[in-house]
Formats: C-alpha cells, sequence, structure tokens
C-alpha cells in the first residue's frame, strides 16, 4: 500500500534513485466488506495518550460474515434488471463500469459493500486534509499504456501531449514535489530510502551491483519480443528464461546471486513489504525483480522514477473513474449468491440500509472481487475456477499532528521510513501544499503491514488487537525518529485490512491457475481484480476492469 520509491546510494556516492533511474534511461546504467465501524473508541486510556481523539475502523463483520451464511438473509423482496451488474466498487469495477459507458453500454448496476467506493484506494477526510487509508500514489506510466494515459488526460494529471514527441505533459501540481523521501537511520534522517549513512564500502559494492543488474532486467525482451517486465503484468514477456523467476522465492534468489548485504537485504525486504505486504522469503523472484524493472514511465517533463501523488492518494483516481458514469452505484449492498438462468445471470444482494434482499437479472456480471468472495458467490456455479491467494493484512494510521519534532539530516519529506522497523514508514498527505511547514497543523498516513506471520495468524491477532494498543505500537515507532511527538498527536484514525492486498508468492505469477481464473464463464460470468494480476497496484486493477468490459462487449 505504501508503494514508495526508492533511491540508490553507491558508485562513491549518494545518489537518489530518481537520478539513477534517470541517468539509466539515458543508457548511462538502470475487504473491505462493510458500511460502518469494527470498533469504536474515545480515546486511549492512559494519560500520556488521554488528548488523542480517534476510532478503529475496519470491515463490518455483522454484513460481511453473511455471506457465510446467506440462507439467514430475508428473501428477495424487489426485482431490479440491467445489461450487466458489476459486484465490487474498487479500482477494477469502477474500471470496468467507465469502460462500458464509453463503449455505450450505460444499464450497468454497480454494487459495493463499502459506504464509498474504492477499496484499498479509499480516502477519507477531515478538517485539516483529505488522507489515503490505503495506496496513496501512482508511478509515472510507461507512454505506452495509453488507455492509463487517457484516463489521466481526462482527470486533469496529463495536461497535454507534446507535439514533437507526443509525450505527455504531466501537471506540475500532481508530480510528488521535492523533498521527496528519506530514511530515519543511527539518529539521522539521510536523503533517500537505500541505506547510506556508515554503510561500508563492500555493502555499497553489493548495492551497486544489485542496481546494475535490475538496470539489465529493465531493458530485457523475451524471444518473444516482449519486455520481461511490464505493467500490466500480463504484457510481459513468456520466455521461460524469466518466467522461471517466479518458482524461486526472492530471498533465495539474492542468496544465490550473492547478494547478502544487510543493508541490501533490509531495502529489499521492506521493497517486498511496502508493495505486496510480504517479505522475502514469501515473494517470488519475478515479483522482487519486477518491482523495480517494470518501472518505464517517462513524459516531457517526467521520467521513470517521479510518481503522482495526492492528498488523498489514489482516492483523487477513484473520484475521476467514478465521476465519469456515476449513476448507479448502489452502496452498503452486499452480493451473497449468483445464479445462471436461460436468459443470463441472477445476483442476490442484501440492502443492509433496508435490510432487505433485492433480485438483479442481467445479460452479463462482471465479479470485480478478491477470490475469497468470488469463491462463495460461485459455490453454485459449473465450472468456476478456485485461486487460492496469500492476502496479506495491514494496520493503516492517519494520524493529525500539531507539530512534528525533527532530528537532525533531511527535513520533512512525502515519503519517510525508518530503519530496522516493521512498518514501511509514513507519508505526508499534505506534502503537495506549497505553504506546509514541518510544525503546521498536518496528517501523516502511517503504513504495517503485518507480514512476519500466516495472513491468517496475522489477520485473526489484527482483529483482536485494540484502538488503544494499535495506537501504542504506532507511537511507539513514531517516537524513536520523532522524540516527543505523542504530545503533538491530536487524532489518530486506524483502519485494520484484513484482506489488504494480495501477495506474488512464489509459483503463483505463472502458474496456470492464475490464467485460468480470469477466463468468463460461458461469456455470463466476467472476472476482474487485482488479485488475477497477483499485483494489488492501481495500474493492474484498472486494466483487469477494462479486460474485463471488453471480454463482454467482443461476446455480443
Amino acid at each position: 500500500m505504501n508503494n514508495a520509491h526508492q533511491p540508490f546510494t553507491g558508485l562513491g556516492g549518494e545518489v537518489s534513485r530518481r537520478a539513477f533511474l534517470t541517468r539509466a534511461s539515458a543508457g548511462l546504467i538502470g475487504i473491505m466488506l462493510g458500511p460502518s465501524l469494527l470498533v469504536e473508541s474515545c480515546g486511549p486510556a492512559t494519560a500520556s495518550r488521554a488528548h488523542i481523539q480517534g476510532k478503529l475502523h475496519g470491515a463490518n463483520h455483522a454484513v460481511g460474515h453473511l455471506l457465510r451464511q446467506p440462507g439467514k438473509l430475508p428473501a428477495p423482496s424487489r426485482t431490479l434488471r440491467a445489461e450487466v451488474v458489476i459486484v465490487g466498487g474498487g479500482v477494477a469495477g469502477l474500471s470496468a463500469k467507465r469502460w462500458l459507458q464509453r463503449q455505450g453500454v450505460h444499464d450497468v448496476l454497480l454494487l459495493e459493500l463499502e459506504e464509498q467506493v474504492g477499496g484499498n484506494a479509499a480516502s477519507g477526510r477531515s478538517e485539516v486534509s483529505a488522507y489515503p487509508w490505503g495506496a496513496h500514489y501512482l508511478p509515472v506510466p510507461d507512454a505506452r499504456n495509453r488507455e492509463l494515459l487517457e484516463f489521466l488526460h481526462e482527470a486533469g494529471t496529463i495536461t497535454g501531449f507534446d507535439a514533437a514527441t507526443g509525450l505527455p505533459i504531466y501537471n506540475e501540481y500532481h508530480l510528488c514535489h521535492d523533498p521527496e523521501e528519506r530514511l530515519n537511520i543511527q539518529g539521522h534522517w539521510q536523503i533517500g530510502l537505500v541505506p547510506e549513512l556508515g554503510v561500508p564500502a563492500a555493502d555499497r559494492q553489493q548495492i551497486a551491483r544489485f542496481f546494475a543488474l535490475i538496470e539489465q532486467f529493465r531493458q530485457a525482451k523475451g524471444n518473444d519480443g516482449k519486455d520481461a517486465f511490464a505493467i500490466p503484468v500480463d504484457h510481459s514477456s513468456a520466455d521461460a528464461a524469466f518466467r522461471q523467476l517466479d518458482q524461486l522465492a526472492f530471498s533465495d534468489y539474492l542468496t544465490r546471486e550473492g547478494f547478502t548485504s544487510p543493508y541490501l537485504r533490509w531495502y529489499l525486504e521492506y521493497c517486498c513489504k511496502d508493495d505486496y505486504g510480504s517479505n522475502a522469503a514469501t515473494t517470488s523472484a519475478w515479483a522482487g525483480i519486477h518491482y523495480f524493472a517494470a518501472r518505464k514511465g517517462s513524459g516531457q517533463n517526467a521520467n521513470s522514477s517521479d510518481v503522482l501523488t495526492w492528498p488523498e492518494g489514489n482516492g483523487f483516481l477513484v473520484h475521476h473513474l467514478r465521476q465519469v458514469s456515476p449513476e448507479n452505484i448502489l452502496p452498503q449492498t452486499l452480493a451473497y449468491a449468483i445464479r445462471e438462468t436461460a436468459s443470463g445471470v441472477e445476483v442476490l444482494a442484501y440492502d443492509a440500509n433496508a435490510r432487505q434482499s433485492i433480485r438483479l437479472k442481467a445479460q452479463h456480471v462482471i465479479l470485480a472481487t478478491p477470490q475469497f468472495v468470488t469463491q462463495r458467490l460461485l459455490a453454485g456455479v459449473a465450472d468456476a475456477k478456485m485461486l487460492m491467494c496469500h492476502h496479506a493484512p495491514w494496520v493503516v494510521a492517519n494520524l493529525t499532528v500539531d507539530g512534528l519534532p525533527q532530528g537532525p539530516g533531511r527535513p520533512l519529506c512525502w515519503d519517510n521510513v525508518l530503519y530496522g522497523s516493521k512498518s514501511v514508514g509514513y507519508v505526508n498527505a499534505n506534502h503537495q501544499d506549497l505553504a506546509m511547514t514541518a510544525d503546521q497543523r498536518k496528517v501523516i498516513t502511517f503504513y504495517l503491514p503485518l507480514a512476519d506471520e500466516a495472513p491468517d495468524l496475522a489477520r485473526r491477532a489484527a482483529y483482536q488487537t485494540s484502538y488503544d494498543e494499535w495506537l501504542q505500537r504506532i507511537l511507539a515507532e513514531l517516537e524513536t525518529a520523532h522524540p516527543g511527538v505523542t504530545s503533538h498527536v491530536v487524532r489518530a484514525e486506524i483502519w485494520v485490512w484484513g484482506h489488504g492486498m494480495i501477495a506474488p508468492t512464489p509459483g503463483f505469477l505463472w502458474h496456470s491457475e492464475r490464467l485460468a481464473a480470469a477466463q468468463p464463464l460461458r461469456q455470463r460470468i466476467f472476472f476482474a481484480h487485482t488479485d488475477l494480476s497477483g499485483m494489488s497496484i492501481f495500474e493492474e486493477g484498472f486494466y483487469q476492469g477494462i479486460r474485463a468490459a471488453r471480454e463482454i462487449l467482443a461476446s455480443a
């Protein structure tokens, strides 16, 4: 969810990842279920935190778990009809609805369990600022991804295209401002996220060798002429020389290649947690390399290491996805059964507000739902493909602070990471505010992937942890880098994502089961979700939605 871009340090000096990739590109080197709160709290009990207000947010188990016992729901009391019903209002579902709308298919109903759409790209707002509840930035896309560029143009993130090169021109207010990133190590804030301070020469050499290898992968093409690593994932080469890396754990690959530096290994663990919610031992080597090698964005005023961000994070993109087709969205509505009929598909759903069930009749259905939901919905459907996924749990906290005590070194950045921490740090939601200073009231968004245990164990423990326990843990981490910060925290809103995102475990990405799970059933039931990509990033959700919508259009 954090997905922050990292800098490179080595080759005899301090080099940001942005500068490294700029040189490389020049050829120099290389869920969310439920409408209400899980737990609420008026604030912590201890005196030192008694001034902090906030709540614990998360899934509404009372409604979400009805999917396990649909027999307890009332019989449908009304019937609705649509050409297409989309179940799930995350990025994939919204992307599918937008694409159908643009192609002239307007009779579409979208069902969403939450009060707001967006999935793990949802956002919130306080009297101080908008803020992300999950994903918070988009890397500058590959200029070949025309569908995504068109959408960003619609949203105002791209202001035009250069007449000479055709490259997009990005809105300067959406490109992340400097200073972009820093790492707190040995009590000092250094520039960039790759450890620099106190790193021995031998470790620096390993770091340099790793990034040189990454540049080779970034430029590599398979024997089919496709990029070895691409976004969307499905556009990557089928060459076995690259795909075989999916069978290895990233940690095993690093050991095999002689990357043993504890500084480099910490950094790459951070990267796995950051993008996938997993660690190097539970991430495929192909995915670990893809994290770096697939970033090939370009623009007239941007390059592959630049990122686009907003106070509300990717909630900005969700808003514009919805804006194209804002009608016929039913929030707080749980789909609980799907049946094929002689004329199409029937969806049974529960309206949590009205406490009534609805029957929806459609020609086609798109399931833009995570696999653990899809499998329950398709329990009575013949030939349904089952895909076992590793869904990483996360905790995200939005803290309103009236000051942020700063230690020595680089000043407050957009992305701020603590070396050796189990978290992946925090982002400054107000970084794009030109007048903002470190001592003004702001919101910082803290990300904690629960990657140390198996997902089921971590999920159960997370659901049993109280607001005050989470707050203590978060503040303890922040105090190591910002002594005295607790007294400056005014409010802390904490969200537990039990099934936060898909993790690309070894063997998952290029297994035939993943590819088969995306195939439609009898041109009636279609599928769109980042689970089908194996990576929970905006670009994949956007792609999956368009892919499913195109399949529906082709079946007509």
